[in-house]
């Protein structure tokens, strides 16, 4: 029976699927249409836009690689390192090629010394293919992190800037940042000068990110320029030592001491307590960060009577010798009372400045119109930033004479109602150094000395020379600024300092401002202690020691013949101390 049913099957005929004659037609034509733009495209890209393909194929294996360029050195005046770059290496990771596993993220907690959640959000947190583990780390830990079995870590060749004199000169220089970007100080003026230009090359890598073909260098980097300072290196370091002394034998707040050279304007030494390390700023704050001798100011106290002297002697209404009334020792204006430390009677001009009288410096100033003694102020500088190339210069304040009252002008005479920097102050003391003029002030190392402007007569300017070498001698208010070996003249001052418009009765700034050798003086320095508080508080004791001691060695360290025979410091036990205050 089945063998006659499959019989009858196979005999018959089975119906055929078969599509419509205009259906298959448009499928043959819509097939041979995909087939044809296929082609067409296939030929665009291979041989009209290759760049589409190129592009792609480099997005997987070609790399442009930025080459870093060496910041420059910068140095002293004798070429003396002060800020070099290190090279270090930064690790970065591919998170898509990077296999985060927990051993792989432990080992590299510990090696690069941070914890396992934090190096596992940099691959969790970042959509990016390029992201910092750790930056500027030691060649030493860089080789460790490659010897992990990690595919997708990487390491990137940095700069890392490094100053081998620390804290002595870190105000002055400043820091970078982890760029290799000055931040403050000269890094940050000088930034496009040291920093130079990178560099770029072309490479093939693997897929491990191993460099496998060096295609062509496209730019070559062009590295930064260095920088001599006009710092002395042992002149710096002597300056630091000798105010952060003096800061901590008077438990004082803060203190600052510049160090010029007189025939040139550059500045030789340039320092501030308290200091910070720039090698190590895990816990900087504004207030060790502050070029204090450049960007803040103060009332100089009675160094600025020697510019008062200066403007009388000028107006030709006064000579050394000409005699000024001082007893009973105070003098009233309207309502206020100008007090001297001492009753000292009649004294002459060069007296005043000797024994820092207030009373004798108010009288002087008043002697002249307020417009001739502004003027004078103006010549010396005061009011004006010094231009020595520093971020955040300080000008000062001199006000406008048409402002000024009676009281005003006297205490302005004796420096009270005025500020200045201290960098300010060391400049304006130019004009007693030389013949009368005033130089431009540089941190650069210059090898020919701008052009100085004429501010007083030289006559002028010898005799109140002549007036202030008395100060350091007994009888003056600066004993022991005396200088062994040498001829040294300046001026203490010991200033109440100014608190929400009102002055303290017992802070103080004591300062001193002097310079050798007198017959033809080298150096001017100029110190500041800001609140000295263990029970002195006088410029003459306070400031004047550090001047003695820094200029004794900056004058030897420089080979300036003595003009003064190594005896010449009188006993400062017969030299009673002649007290000033204003």
């Amino acid at each position: 029976m089945s063998y006659v049913l499959n019989r009858a099957i196979r005999g018959r005929s089975l119906p055929m699927l078969k599509l419509p004659t205009g259906r298959a037609r448009i499928l043959i034509w819509l097939l041979l249409l995909w087939f044809l733009i296929l082609i067409v495209r296939a030929l665009y890209l291979q041989g009209l836009n290759t760049d589409f393909l190129r592009q792609k194929g480099d997005a997987r294996y070609s790399r442009m690689i930025e080459l870093t360029a060496h910041r420059g050195m910068i140095t002293d005046r004798n070429g003396e390192p002060l800020a070099i770059s290190t090279p270090v290496e930064s690790v970065w990771v591919s998170p898509k090629d990077f296999e985060i596993t927990p051993e792989r993220i432990r080992q590299l907690g510990r090696i690069l010394e941070m914890s396992e959640s934090d190096v596992k959000s940099r691959f969790t947190h970042s959509q990016s293919d390029f992201v910092y583990l750790k930056r500027q780390v030691p060649p030493e830990t860089a080789a460790r992190v490659m010897q992990i079995d990690a595919p997708g870590v990487f390491l990137q060749r940095e700069y890392r800037r490094y100053y081998p004199a620390g804290e002595v000169v870190a105000h002055l220089l400043g820091f970078t940042g982890v760029d290799d970007n000055g931040q403050e100080g000269l890094e940050l003026t000088y930034q496009d000068w040291l920093s130079g230009k990178p560099g770029s090359r072309h490479v093939i890598k693997d897929r491990l990110g191993h460099i496998v073909e060096d295609v062509e260098s496209i730019r070559a980097p062009q590295d930064g320029h260095n920088l001599a300072l006009s710092i002395d290196r042992k002149i710096q370091y002597l300056a630091y030592r000798e105010l952060k002394a003096a800061v901590i034998a008077h438990k004082a707040k803060a203190g600052a001491i510049v160090v010029l050279d007189a025939k040139t304007g550059e500045i030789l030494a340039l320092a501030n307590l308290p200091a910070y390390n720039p090698n190590n700023r895990a816990k900087l704050n504004r207030n060790s960060t502050r070029n204090r001798a450049v960007t803040d100011t103060f009332e100089p106290g009675s160094t600025m009577k020697p510019f008062t002297a200066a403007a009388v002697l000028e107006s030709g209404k006064f000579t050394p010798e000409t005699t000024v009334q001082t007893a009973p020792g105070t003098f009233t204006i309207g309502s206020a009372t100008i007090h001297d430390a001492h009753p000292n009677g009649v004294l002459t001009v060069t007296q005043v400045i000797q024994k820092s009288s207030n009373i004798g410096a108010a009288k002087m100033a008043l002697s002249l119109e307020p417009e001739t003694l502004w003027n004078a102020f103006d010549r010396f500088g005061f009011g004006q930033p010094p231009h020595a190339g520093f971020p955040g210069e300080a000008s000062g304040r001199l006000r406008p004479y048409k402002s000024w009252r009676p009281i005003e002008q006297a205490t302005m005479a004796y420096g009270h109602g005025i500020s200045v920097s201290l960098l300010q102050l060391a400049r304006a003391y130019m004009v007693f150094a030389g013949d009368g003029e005033i130089r431009p002030v540089s941190l650069l190392k210059v090898d020919v000395p701008l052009a100085g402007a004429k501010v007083i007569a030289a006559k002028t300017s010898l005799a109140v020379r002549s007036m202030l070498e008395l100060v350091v001698l007994p009888g003056g208010t600066a004993p022991r600024a005396q200088v062994m070996g040498y001829r040294a003249a300046g001026k203490t001052g010991t200033a109440h300092k100014e608190e929400n418009g009102h002055y303290s009765s017992d802070r103080y700034i004591a300062s001193f401002v002097g310079l050798a050798p007198a017959s033809n003086p080298r150096l001017i320095v100029a110190v500041m202690i800001d609140e000295p508080s263990n029970g002195q508080y006088y410029g003459g004791t306070v400031a004047a020691p550090v001047f003695s001691q820094v200029m004794s060695g900056a004058l030897r360290l420089l080979s300036v013949p003595p003009d003064a025979p190594t005896g010449n410091i009188l006993p400062l036990e017969n030299a009673p101390e002649v007290k000033e205050v204003v």
